[in-house]
């Protein structure tokens, strides 16, 4: 059995450690960490194809009467990373909270956590992806920070009690979101920032990932996590049938079609792009669909992850040990390389601000093809193989307080 039997001290995102042991010098699963590192190289892609792609700002890749299979394909891969995170990062606090941080601790913990990853999403994240005016776009790092902060309570509770708050919140908040249509003022700004994503209005502030169904993400993945504590074999038996599970619960809701996603799938012009619609599920706010869907996927990751070895699970667990780094990194060097694209074909550099100026885009005709995104891709992963390794042997030999969030 490979499970974590000492108290976690360092980062809820990630435990860096060599041969298998956390900072603290408890032994881990390995496949989580691979299964976080492999969602990030996935993220890579999709970035790299905001970043690259002739049609990325020209509509929705996942629309199922524009798109094409390679396409469709490219970008509904990447809905997996956002849910494994915020999941995993559930798995991880309830692994602390296992491990012995007690309850004032963990809390306090949590909080702080929270809080500076909300405060590096609204500045260094923010600004890697902008490179223009002032403007704070709240993501995936928002979602885990503010889901952490409400965690510092909810941790409290039986690991049984937070999987019930989590399948609760999951099935009932979209009923919320329509329920609440119009909502002007402060609740308006709370609904913007709970359930229904979009631009705060009178602000610089795009709230893409509306926290609360992120919150039930979590809660799953705490919920979930003493399955992860488990003996391999019976492990193994588990994580399977709740996968499956998931899998059917996504198929037997999308086949009624009136509840788990506001945008029901019809018939189209061909069975391709009828599956292509069956599979269009919606990630802002995620539905249950969504969720469904992609932790059932993900598990079944884990599961085949566990068998993983050599040079890519190698690369797989240098991302998966330092996500934080690694994730900031990515975006940087994305965006820097699509400066550098610019302005060697002539372009204006402000085709590269903003969050990538899509009129501009549009109307000057940037971007390439799949083939270049995906180069984009390698050519990323490449440079930060080096760097994650660089930094998660940092964290191996060193012990200060400020490594454990970075």
């Amino acid at each position: 059995m490979a499970t974590a039997t000492r108290p976690n001290e360092g980062d809820a995102l990630v435990e860096p450690t060599p041969k298998g042991l956390t900072r603290s010098g408890a032994a881990r699963l390995d496949a989580i960490d691979m299964l976080r590192g492999l969602v990030i190289a996935i993220m890579v892609l999709d970035h790299a194809r905001d970043y690259f792609h002739f049609y990325a700002q020209r509509f929705d890749p996942t629309d199922p009467v524009r798109t094409w299979p390679l396409l469709f394909a490219t970008r509904w891969v990447t809905h997996l990373c956002a849910t494994t995170f915020v999941f995993l990062a559930g798995v991880s606090i309830f692994f602390q909270k296992a491990n012995g941080k007690t309850g004032g601790d963990l809390s306090l913990f949590l909080v702080k956590r929270g809080l500076w990853l909300i405060l590096l999403e609204a500045t260094v994240v923010s600004f890697g992806f902008n490179f223009g005016e002032p403007f704070i776009f709240f993501q995936v790092i928002w979602a885990i920070g503010i889901s952490m902060v409400w965690m510092s309570l909810i941790a409290l509770l039986p690991a049984r009690w937070v999987l019930a708050l989590g399948l609760a919140i999951l099935v009932l908040y979209p009923l919320a979101v329509p329920a609440t249509a119009g909502a002007g003022g402060a609740l308006g700004v709370i609904r913007t920032l709970a359930i229904a994503p979009g631009m705060i209005r009178g602000t610089p502030i795009l709230a893409f990932y509306s926290f609360v169904p992120w919150l039930a993400v979590m809660c799953l993945g705490f919920g979930l996590a003493p399955v992860f504590r488990l003996d391999r074999a019976e492990r193994s038996k588990r994580l399977l049938v709740i996968a499956v599970g998931l899998l059917i619960a996504f198929v037997l809701l999308r086949l009624l079609d009136s509840y788990g996603d506001p945008a029901p799938w019809t018939d189209q012009a061909t069975p391709v792009r009828t599956f292509l619609s069956f599979l269009n599920v919606s990630k802002y706010p995620p539905s249950p669909d969504y969720v469904f869907a992609t932790l059932g996927v993900s598990l079944l990751l884990f599961l085949v992850l566990e068998a993983l070895r050599g040079p890519v699970a190698t690369m797989l667990l240098a991302f998966g040990r330092t996500p934080l780094f690694t994730y900031v990194c990515h975006i940087y060097i994305l965006h820097l390389m699509m400066v550098a694209a610019v302005l060697a074909t002539g372009f204006p550099f402000t085709v590269a601000t903003h969050v990538v100026d899509t009129t501009r885009m549009m109307q000057l005709g940037w971007g390439y093809s799949l083939g270049v995104v995906y180069l984009a891709w390698a050519t990323t992963l490449a440079l930060l193989v080096p760097i994650s390794l660089w930094f998660a042997g940092v964290k191996r030999r060193r012990r200060d307080w400020w490594l454990s969030y970075l």
